[in-house]
């Protein structure tokens, strides 16, 4: 990065003299001495001076170069007049295009020139990392219970929990989720989330696209999420309740700070992956697609032999990895899927709970009914009043 021009910092390299508008370099020096040099990012000259070098800029944005014996370059900003000591090299660079500056020597003994280039380009501050488009930003608050059956899409989703716990389930491995913490999902990763039945949950959920930095670090990952972080989602909530013109830039610009700030902090918290050795890649896959295929087909009549041959394991099998990934059985899996298919149809309205039963596949609807209150506390008929 290029630095500021000043007497504590270019002392190592020379010093700064007197700025007078009529003539600013040494005023030892003839006019003979003097030199106009013109300067592009093609004709740039590192100079190994045996004697003082006065140097002064005379148009265009100027990088002066110095470095002490084999030392590394450090970069100021050329904006007023210095005189460089002998022994130390250096280089003037055009910002942009091009630029000139003045140079002049005491003893008319021109320093040694040699053809270089520098990283101009690396000097000025870049993003490497650049929220490209929020698409959804939504506050939830959830029922007792709730149960998301799943979904996968190509933006990056974050998750921030602000009350209660939900379990994250991705990668066929599941992370339960409280009070401030916080999970990011990759682009085309499948993944769902409940909560348990005694606890309601509000969470804040965001879709965006990234360029520059993958993310890699944060992706599938339990953190806690950082103070300053959780401040920039209360920003962002104020943000979105009180929209205008400049909404959207407000909220991919706090959602940026946001990731860069969560980054900082992510070496330093303790994470806890979801991916780790390739034996548990595998046997979250295969539970992955097993919660996918129970999704997609969740009004079909299905059983655990079912799924298990989707999948291309044996049931035991399948069964021992949904209790060790998921603490839960896939029949218990299945059984809460459907249940929540059911709320959802019943607040479409389009049905009676009899026409639920047999979509969902239920043997009655007596069975229906009794196993959705053994799940959510009420009667399919006392949650249809809730809701209407």
């Amino acid at each position: 990065m290029v630095q500021n021009l000043n007497v504590l910092s270019f002392a190592p390299y020379g010093k700064i003299t007197a700025e007078r508008s009529e003539r600013r370099h040494s005023p030892r020096v003839s006019p003979a001495e003097e030199r106009l040099v013109e300067v592009t990012q093609e004709t740039i000259f590192q100079y190994s001076p045996t004697e003082p070098v006065y140097l002064d800029y005379e148009s265009g944005m100027t990088i002066l170069a110095v470095a002490k014996g084999r030392g590394e370059f450090v970069y100021f900003y050329l904006d007023k007049p210095v005189c460089i000591n002998p022994g130390v090299h250096f280089a003037v660079a055009p910002y942009q295009v091009s630029c000139s500056v003045r140079m002049a020597v005491s003893g008319g003994h021109w320093p040694k020139a040699e053809a270089m280039t520098l990283p101009l380009r690396e000097l000025a501050l870049s993003r490497s990392l650049q929220v490209e488009r929020v698409y959804t930003f939504f506050y939830h608050e959830k029922e007792r219970g709730f149960f998301f059956r799943g979904e996968e899409h190509s933006m990056l989703e974050l998750t921030y929990v602000d009350k209660g716990a939900i379990h994250s389930v991705a990668g066929g491995q599941d992370l339960l989720l409280e009070q401030g913490d916080m999970a990011i999902y990759g682009p085309n990763q499948w993944h769902m989330q409940y909560a348990d039945p005694e606890c309601a949950p509000s969470y804040i959920t965001i879709t965006f696209d990234l360029e520059g930095d993958s993310l890699a670090r944060l992706l599938n990952r339990k953190f806690r999420t950082p103070q300053k972080a959780v401040l920039l989602l209360q920003q962002m909530l104020q943000e979105r309740d009180h929209e205008d013109a400049y909404t959207g830039d407000m909220l991919i610009s706090l959602l940026g700070q946001l990731l860069l700030t969560v980054l900082r902090d992510s070496g330093t918290t303790p994470e806890s992956p979801l991916r780790t050795a390739n034996a548990i890649n595998s046997e979250n896959e295969v539970v992955g697609h097993a919660q996918r295929f129970i999704g997609e087909n969740v009004r079909q009549k299905l059983s655990v032999p079912m799924v298990a041959r989707e999948v291309g394991v044996s049931p035991s099998y399948l069964t021992a990895l949904f209790h060790k990934n998921l603490q839960i059985s896939p029949g218990e899996y299945i059984r809460r899927a459907k249940l929540q298919e059911s709320k959802h149809m019943i607040r479409e309205g389009k049905m009676n709970f009899t026409e639920i039963a047999q979509v969902l596949q239920y043997s009655t609807v007596h069975h229906f009914s009794r196993q959705f209150k053994e799940k959510f506390g009420i009667t399919p008929t006392e949650y249809a009043r809730s809701i209407r």
